[in-house]
């Protein structure tokens, strides 16, 4: 559970970017950014790049977190950030995990999930990404007294 949970994280994480502050002129490759601007770094391209995920990047794939996140990574913290990286991130990222774990343990006990034949997959980023016609799924019970 906790590979697919992170290869979810990896491809649809919380947030599309995280917003900084230029406080100096900065020469970004082959971008000059003027001081005193705000920018909003895209973590999508990142954490897709098959730099460091391979040429299957785009797919899901929850085998690759099979030996940890480090070595996933190649040992590249930046290239898996999906709750911030370092002092600024995420003091609840451990909870959302586990809550994430235990809402998915008490439904998969009790039913078997499908995704829906009308299910089109279109995230969109909405303060954070997010399915934009919603998440077509048909869940049936495992028990007949479910």
């Amino acid at each position: 559970m906790t590979m697919i949970i992170n290869e979810t994280l990896r491809l649809y994480g919380p947030s599309s970017g995280l917003p900084r502050a230029v406080t100096r002129e900065v020469q970004l490759g082959k971008l000059l950014l003027p001081a005193n601007i705000d920018i909003l770094p895209i973590s999508i391209g990142l954490q897709r790049d098959p730099h460091f995920w391979g040429d299957d990047a785009h797919h899901f794939k929850p085998e690759r977190f099979a030996e940890g996140i480090a070595k996933a990574t190649n040992y590249t913290p930046a290239a898996f950030r999906p709750f911030g990286l370092g002092p600024r991130s995420c003091v609840g990222m451990t909870f959302a995990t586990i809550e994430a774990k235990v809402a998915l343990s008490m439904i998969l006990q009790r039913y078997t999930i499908t995704l829906s034949p009308a299910y089109v997959h279109s995230p969109i980023p909405v303060l954070t990404i997010r399915p934009q016609h919603g998440i077509q799924v048909i869940l049936e019970p495992i028990h007949s007294n479910a």
